[in-house]
């Protein structure tokens, strides 16, 4: 499973639908472009999920096969779509502080939460020095206008949410993730020691899968979080991705489940974060 898939996925659905309105009128791909004025290179980008069609797009395609009805449900459709995959270049053309807004309601109204990290320790549980490091070198690597210490204040100021009663954190880290240096050796002692203070937070039960584990059925995916079980989050290298559609959100549901089950909880856990702390 990944994000990216998930957004192709949904676009080759949107595709097919729009090719069995196609087919039911009996038109070919090439009397549908000339129907529409398009190339027919067009019709066969659509229909295979390599191009969304624009409110436009949809319908001029549901004129031309009588099906104009079908129009405002298959526009909802592509704008579902578009909304889900949000490249970072679009986001963050004036720095980070918009998209970190944009999800702030979400946090807010969210009392179930659960994460899942490979690579680093997850915003609500950083330390401010762990938290300055990687928004740092987010904004150097995608050569974005800099408002860190503005974003720093925000992302700090949400850590509150881990205090307040009725809330749930359920975060699964891999052992890696305790390891990889993003900031330097102060800060990093700082970061592994703030661990073994939330995991005793009422609210947060924290996971660590150790490097031994057996992985052969269940392997480290992107990051991610899930709000209420009923959204889920990703950032990828090039997009931030916002899922609500029910078959994804059922795949990561199931995968954070099988990610769950391989981790261990608790005191359990205490040792790898002890043992990494010694090796910084």
């Amino acid at each position: 499973m990944s994000s990216s898939s998930d957004f192709e996925a949904a676009r080759i659905a949107l595709g097919q639908q729009l090719r069995g309105l196609r087919r039911d009128k009996g038109l070919t791909a090439r009397a549908l472009a000339t129907l529409c004025h398009w190339h027919e290179s067009k019709v066969s980008r659509i229909e295979n999920g390599k191009a969304l069609p624009s409110p436009v797009d949809i319908r001029a395609w549901t004129v031309a096969c009588d099906a104009g009805a079908r129009a405002d449900d298959l526009i909802a459709m592509a704008s579902n779509i578009q909304l889900m995959y949000q490249e970072w270049r679009h986001l963050e053309r004036d720095g980070m502080r918009r998209v970190h807004d944009q999800v702030q309601p979400l946090w807010d109204a969210t009392r179930t939460f659960k994460g899942y990290a490979q690579c680093l320790v997850p915003g609500p549980l950083q330390v401010e020095g762990y938290t300055a490091a990687v928004l740092r070198g987010v904004q150097r690597r995608r050569a974005i206008p800099d408002d860190v210490e503005d974003v720093l204040r925000v992302r700090c100021e949400r850590q509150r949410i881990l205090r307040e009663k009725g809330r749930s954190f359920t975060i699964v880290l891999e052992e890696a993730a305790l390891y990889y240096r993003l900031a330097d050796r102060q800060v990093m002692t700082g970061q592994l020691s703030r661990l073994f203070v939330v995991s005793a937070m009422p609210t947060v039960r924290l996971g660590i899968i150790p490097r031994s584990a057996d992985r052969s059925e269940t392997w480290p995916v992107e990051d991610f979080w899930i709000f209420d079980d009923r959204e889920v989050q990703v950032e990828t290298v090039s997009a931030f991705i916002d899922i609500k559609q029910q078959a994804q959100l059922s795949q990561y549901q199931e995968a954070f489940t099988r990610l769950m089950q391989q981790a261990v909880f608790g005191s359990e856990a205490y040792p790898l974060i002890a043992e990494a702390l010694q090796s910084m």
